[in-house]
């Protein structure tokens, strides 16, 4: 039987409080251009070996349940975008596994402790508020020996391609739904506590020319261990 999920009032509160409606219109198309540029292949490597009770943060439109491997038992969904939930609750009609869609914050996850084996998060922490609240999160609900699957875009270690991110940051964040383009994920994860088992650092092309969120990240890391 699945593990029974915490939903509080304050969680819905704040899950009711995400909404960037300009956003959530323009995301998909800008998904679906993505995914036709090698994206795709992006979020199959950040699932390739991924098994047991899964729990993705900040699911979006549901892009990565039809890439879920068969060892996965069920995928629990938190997503708190209204319009972007709505996609996701529609994908989970070609989802290769489970899925379950929840409202909810990664900085409050509406479900228990040490609860699944894997937590999934691609393309959210450039946007998320608290970072280390919702790393610390991540690691409550994952199981010991549980692992983390992270794929960001991430700042870049060129000094010249830095400056340009710092520079079209304020725009970036008012039309991309609080996207930072300057975010250092990976020496994120590392503070908070995890420990990094795989990660791969590309720029992610698109007909070989890059963009302000081109340095990424795909990464394997484990959680902190229990005190």
């Amino acid at each position: 039987m699945p593990a029974p999920l915490h939903h509080t009032g304050k969680e819905s509160a704040m899950a009711k409080a995400v909404s960037h409606p300009l956003f959530a219109r323009i995301y998909p198309r800008v998904n679906a251009f993505a995914e036709a540029h090698g994206s795709v292949e992006h979020r199959r490597e950040l699932l390739a070996g991924v098994r047991g009770r899964v729990i993705e943060i900040g699911a979006g439109t549901g892009a990565n349940f039809r890439h879920y491997p068969p060892e996965v038992a069920e995928v629990v969904a938190v997503e708190p975008e209204p319009r972007l939930r709505a996609l996701a609750e529609q994908a989970v009609a070609g989802a290769a596994v489970p899925v379950r869609v929840l409202s909810g914050r990664a900085e409050e996850l509406p479900v228990p402790d040490g609860s699944f084996d894997a937590a999934v998060i691609s393309l959210v922490l450039c946007t998320l508020p608290d970072v280390p609240g919702s790393l610390a999160e991540a690691a409550r609900v994952l199981k010991p020996g549980g692992e983390l699957r992270f794929y960001e875009h991430v700042r870049s270690r060129k000094r010249s391609a830095f400056r340009r991110q710092r520079m079209l940051n304020p725009p970036w964040r008012l039309l991309c739904g609080g996207c930072n383009l300057t975010r250092d994920t990976e020496r994120a994860i590392i503070e908070a506590g995890f420990a990094v088992d795989e990660i791969r650092r590309f720029d992610f092309l698109i007909n070989d020319r890059s963009t302000p969120a081109s340095p990424s990240i795909i990464g394997i890391a484990r959680p902190p261990a229990a005190t």
